[in-house]
């Protein structure tokens, strides 16, 4: 921590909720310090951030992301969290979205998985068009994420409806689910879309691809959003102020980048020893770093007028078809 900054307990503290996948773990530690998986702080030494913060503190809130949209919905308790973009649109008018953070998928994204041994399933799954079928169960992570959202404009809503065809489940335990055959298809987000053909399992297909073929943009997948009362609470320009240093902490993440994948091995770790996570091998630093690169990159530093571009056909898309709110003309922070 730079001398000239004042002591981290001295200053106003901003929650900064997270996934706790190696993509978001990486971005944050320099503002936050180091933590655990569960959020608790590693030591003073690790504890401390290795920016300067300016005015504000920021304490890491690791969490499945689908709790982060429920939450924001419900209590909009957290100063800065991420969000799928999807579920944004719920909380448009409590959080704004900020430049830096964002993932988005080049022409790859989430992936509809299923069993590579079908020889005895009474239904099989082999195109894109089986999935639509009633009797194909598809595990997703979440209704108010981005990627069920995107299924459900290339299947249409119609083919979602079927009772008992959404199983919703934690996203680390949807490979496991496929792998055991407890449904037909998954839909993996996360790191899940480099782990699954370990499982046994195969890609029926990748939701980037589609809508990369069909739009020519890039997928907006996960945010990062900001309480847009903070300028309210702590004065005019925190909400900036707050937004540049999310941004310098993830030009840090990228430089240190060693260090920083270092920090996020105990994240994938975790994630692996869940209960009902498929083993598929422990995580290496090369599988984590492949990951990492795949959503840390330049549409993350600021997703830019493209990016926006893309978020905002996205949710108008998603809003004619029934499958979110509309959220309006989107704006950044």
């Amino acid at each position: 921590m730079p001398d000239s900054q004042a002591p981290h307990t001295s200053r106003p503290l901003l929650t900064l909720a997270h996934s706790p996948d190696p993509d978001d773990a990486f971005m944050w530690w320099p503002i936050t310090g180091k933590v655990n998986p569960d959020g608790s702080a590693r030591g003073p030494v690790d504890s401390k951030p290795r920016i300067d913060t300016g005015r504000f503190s920021f304490k890491a809130v690791p969490a499945d992301i689908e709790v982060l949209n429920r939450r924001a919905a419900a209590t909009a308790d957290l100063d800065i969290t991420a969000l799928s973009f999807r579920a944004y649109c719920d909380v448009k008018d409590t959080y704004a979205i900020t430049r830096a953070g964002s993932s988005f998928g080049d022409g790859f994204g989430p992936k509809v998985v299923c069993r590579v041994d079908q020889e005895n399933d009474p239904v099989g799954v082999h195109c894109e068009n089986c999935l639509r079928s009633a009797a194909v169960r598809i595990a997703i992570p979440g209704r108010r994420t981005t990627a069920f959202m995107v299924l459900g404009l290339m299947l249409g809503e119609d083919a979602l409806a079927a009772p008992g065809k959404i199983i919703e489940l934690p996203f680390d335990q949807i490979i496991g689910a496929v792998a055991r055959n407890e449904v037909e298809a998954g839909l993996v987000i996360h790191e899940g879309q480099v782990l699954f053909e370990q499982a046994g399992l195969k890609q029926v297909v990748d939701l980037g691809v589609w809508w990369k073929r069909k739009t020519g943009l890039p997928l907006p997948l996960g945010c990062n959003a900001v309480k847009r009362d903070l300028d309210q609470r702590f004065g005019p320009g925190s909400i900036a102020e707050v937004s540049a240093t999310l941004k310098r902490s993830i030009e840090y993440a990228l430089a240190h980048r060693e260090e920083s994948l270092e920090y996020t091995m105990p994240f994938a770790l975790a994630n692996a020893a869940k209960p009902g996570a498929e083993q598929s091998g422990a995580p290496t630093p090369q599988r984590v770093d492949k990951y990492v690169a795949m959503y840390v990159n330049q549409w993350t530093l600021d997703m830019g007028d493209t990016g926006l571009q893309a978020v905002t056909q996205l949710l108008r898309e998603g809003a004619a078809a029934g499958l979110c709110p509309d959220a309006g003309k989107v704006d950044l922070a």
